[in-house]
């Protein structure tokens, strides 16, 4: 699978893999509790794709589209989708 993915796991969640096609994997962010609405079964979000071949990782649009090619390094372990700061929540970031 992935060996160089970079992030830890968040408290409380752990990451699944599988193969969404040819050389492309969906990273799912997957959550540990509980919850009513559907039967006690772990909640989960994709976290973004990677394509083996070019080794590269992709945003999601959402869980059936791949998005636009994102730099490892801007992503965090919740999510590769970039989040757009203002000048003033840059200075602090």
């Amino acid at each position: 699978m992935i060996v160089d993915f970079p992030h830890s796991e968040p408290d409380g969640y752990y990451y699944e893999y599988e193969e969404f096609k040819h050389n492309v994997v969906r990273i799912w962010l997957c959550n540990n509790r509980k919850f009513d609405y559907n039967l006690g079964a772990s909640t989960k979000t994709v976290w973004g794709f990677y394509n083996s071949k070019r080794n590269k990782y992709y945003a999601p649009i959402n869980v059936k589209t791949v998005g636009k090619e994102v730099d490892i390094k801007s992503t965090r372990n919740y999510t590769a989708m970039s989040v757009k700061q203002t000048p003033l929540e840059a200075a602090f970031g």
